[in-house]
């Protein structure tokens, strides 16, 4: 039977973003839902199931065998958010794409700023790298999870205030999961990182054999 890729893109983008993407993942034999999503509009507690419930009933539609997850940014979020209180049938394995799974430090230096609060909307005040943010509220979950960071920022206003290895918005350490199965790091900025050639090669990687390609990190492991 076919497999599915449910794409979700990041906060402030679309579809659009992860078209790339999305023609390789089809390329591939994969059925893929990517759709747009009002990533502006609502918190993440609501954004996660208005995001994930089509796609899932898309899934259905299509008599799926298995249902992966490719997340680019917030899109990570959405689907460790909708797993703490729900399960997916035959959910397949989740390949995400600079995650702020701890929290974005950029988030923390715009959160006073009105222009930052206007452009994120609800989401922006949520995804902060303190204790009690939501990110750092969720509890692991139980799915197949592989994690790639960046460390190539296009952005020197943010890099000149993010003192260690970053994509521009989130530092590596904080991509980071517990339960996450592998781990890399690639040499590509926040915004585009899934346009990356290397990128999808490792996604294809994961989604395949729930691993990402040996010796091919940036750094090493956990």
């Amino acid at each position: 039977m076919t497999e599915a890729v449910v794409v979700l893109h990041g906060l402030g983008r679309s579809a659009w973003s992860m078209f790339r993407l999305e023609h390789e993942l089809t390329r591939q034999g994969y059925l893929v839902y990517n759709k747009s999503y009002p990533s502006r509009d609502f918190p993440v507690e609501q954004l996660a199931s208005k995001a994930i419930e089509p796609a899932l009933q898309w899934a259905r539609l299509k008599g799926v065998s298995r249902v992966h997850f490719v997340t680019h940014s917030l899109g990570g979020i959405l689907v460790r958010y909708y797993l703490q209180t729900n399960s997916i049938e035959a959910l397949g394995r989740v390949v995400m794409l600079s995650p702020p799974n701890r929290g974005s430090v950029v988030a923390d230096m715009l959160l006073k700023m009105k222009l930052y609060r206007k452009f994120s909307g609800p989401v922006g005040h949520q995804l902060g790298t303190h204790q009690e943010s939501l990110p750092n509220s969720l509890k692991p979950v139980n799915a197949e999870i592989g994690v790639i960071a960046g460390t190539l920022s296009s952005d020197p206003w943010f890099s000149a205030f993010i003192h260690e290895p970053s994509d521009g918005k989130v530092t590596v350490r904080n991509t980071m999961l517990d339960e996450m199965r592998d781990f890399i790091v690639v040499r590509h900025g926040h915004t585009y990182i899934m346009n990356s050639r290397q990128v999808m090669e490792q996604i294809s990687h994961f989604l395949s054999n729930g691993q990402f390609l040996p010796g091919t990190s940036e750094l090493s492991g956990k």
